[in-house]
């Protein structure tokens, strides 16, 4: 029997409904838990986070929208990660963690052995976060670390901590999608990805949306795509004082290079490269189990379009 995936948003969870959760990961029955937004009380979270522990088909876990909310459930999930082998994805977003949150789970993540995507996105980080994150984007040569990081709507982050963050990405030899839309930003922050998304040979889809940025960034950023090969695929400039004209420039420049790609390496080298980072809710249905007879059993994109092809080569 193939694992199956449970989906629940945004209800309270009953015992009986986190018996079968802590069942199904248990008897390995499960590939995607997602509780985003749900209310459940510390005892059954912890219930949750031992049957984690030891679950060996579970690839992605969602707990956004406010489930890890206390210092002792951030302790419980960085003791299930400590054990846990199998999760791959791993999504946080709209959890008040703040620094010392993330300096708690660090240390698990940092030694976790299959995780390749991690959403951070709105969960009250500053640039103490940024150090820890940092070591999780290994430069070339070291050990594997993140392939997609979303770090959306964390403002607390100065400049200094995204140079920082920058220069790491410039420097990792495995992160694939960087998603750092709704930050202040600004043009002198945007030079710096620029510089660092040069130097990569592994960015393909940089998010920047609703970050401040002028033309004068957006023309740092077509000098950049214009003048020096990248991997970059996509870049989301919408929601900035960026002129249409700029945007469908670059845009044209992505587009041609892609379509370069295609004809070098044939079709079937490309993959389409969806947003769905932070998912519209999903609607609990008469039960919370998907079942492998379900063909949406099979479908576990809750990352940025690369879900797929992560989860294919730590499967490999």
């Amino acid at each position: 029997m193939l694992p199956s995936s449970i989906q629940i948003s945004g209800e309270p969870l009953s015992g009986a409904e986190v018996r079968d959760i802590c069942r199904g990961l248990r008897d390995n029955a499960v590939r995607l838990l997602s509780l985003r937004g749900c209310r459940l009380c510390d005892r059954d979270f912890g219930r949750i986070c031992r049957a984690l522990a030891g679950a060996t088909s579970l690839a992605q876990l969602n707990l956004n929208l406010g489930v890890v909310s206390s210092p002792s459930r951030i302790k419980q999930l960085a003791e299930a990660l400590r054990t846990n082998r199998s999760i791959q994805s791993l999504f946080l977003h709209g959890s008040p963690l703040t620094d010392a949150g993330l300096a708690l789970l660090n240390p698990a993540l940092a030694l976790h052995p299959a995780l390749v995507a991690l959403d951070l996105g709105d969960c009250m980080l500053g640039d103490e976060a940024i150090n820890l994150i940092c070591g999780l984007l290994p430069p070339d040569g070291a050990k594997s670390g993140l392939k997609e990081l979303t770090l959306s709507a964390n403002p607390g982050i100065t400049p200094k901590g995204w140079s920082r963050l920058a220069i790491a990405v410039a420097h990792s030899s495995q992160v694939r999608v960087l998603n750092l839309d709704y930050n202040p930003l600004g043009d002198h922050v945007a030079g710096m990805l620029a510089v660092a998304v040069a130097s990569s040979r592994t960015l393909e889809v940089l998010d920047l949306e609703g970050t401040g940025l002028t033309n004068q960034s957006a023309q740092t950023l077509l000098d950049m795509v214009e003048n020096y090969p990248t991997a970059l695929r996509s870049l989301v400039l919408a929601e900035n004082s960026i002129s249409p004209e700029l945007q469908q420039q670059i845009c044209d420049l992505l587009s041609e290079g892609e379509e370069e790609e295609e004809v070098a390496g044939g079709p079937g080298d490309t993959q389409e490269r969806e947003r769905a980072r932070e998912p519209a809710a999903h609607q609990r249905s008469s039960s919370s189990w998907t079942g492998p007879s379900d063909p949406s059993s099979q479908m576990v994109l809750m990352t940025s379009g690369l879900g797929d092809s992560l989860l294919a080569e730590t499967e490999m």
